[in-house]
């Protein structure tokens, strides 16, 4: 555990800004909290919309909702190359069904981080409306209504959405299982603090 310890604190700026064996890396863990505080935002928008219907409260969220959305598309492009390029890096998941079962999770969190809103973004070039994010533009519409983008976002963008909320809470909820049922406290890996060190006080 000392050895552990003295690890932890001669990690030098530039390595811990890379994942490692034990914990996640700074942009590792800049790139999750502050998408996840995102996705927050979005979900809190769209469930008090189906629960009070339009009120101002949910204007306040569902008027943001498409520049939130365009922002994490852009975040999720960048968070998926850097997981890729740090995958071996990475803690290990273990071996067994549980360990394939969150390899098979979060391949599913990254694909629909990135599905969910390129179908908004598909939908609304389709439709003519094109994309803004708070007042700038950054897509412009398609000259002519390309009807088979904006069925498509119709269909399969709110379904995907609430199956990636399933998936998030299924995340949390293993969060919860490995710190208060199998006692590992996983959770400090994305915290920044190496689990060994962690037990070790």
């Amino acid at each position: 555990m000392a050895h552990s310890l003295r690890d932890t604190a001669s990690l030098t700026p530039s390595s811990a800004l890379v994942d490692n064996d034990l914990t996640y890396g700074t942009v590792t863990r800049v790139l999750h909290w502050g998408m996840a505080l995102l996705f927050a935002w979005q979900f809190v928008g769209m469930t008090l919309k189906l629960v009070l219907g339009r009120t101002p409260l949910v204007g306040v969220f569902t008027g943001t909702h498409a520049s939130v959305g365009t922002i994490l598309m852009a975040l999720a492009i960048p968070r998926a190359l850097w997981g890729i390029s740090n995958l071996a890096r990475r803690p290990p998941h273990g071996t067994g069904f549980v360990a394939l079962a969150a390899r098979l999770g979060h391949l599913g969190l990254y694909a629909l981080m990135l599905i969910v809103p390129l179908l908004a973004l598909l939908r609304a070039y389709g439709s003519g409306r094109g994309v803004a994010v708070f007042g700038l533009p950054v897509l412009p519409g398609a000259p002519e209504k390309v009807q088979w983008m904006v069925d498509a976002g119709h269909a399969a963008h709110g379904l995907l959405a609430w199956t990636l909320l399933a998936l998030v809470a299924g995340h949390v909820g293993m969060v919860i299982v490995h710190r208060y049922i199998w006692k590992d406290d996983v959770l400090h890996r994305m915290a920044g603090r190496r689990a060994d060190a962690f037990s070790a006080k």
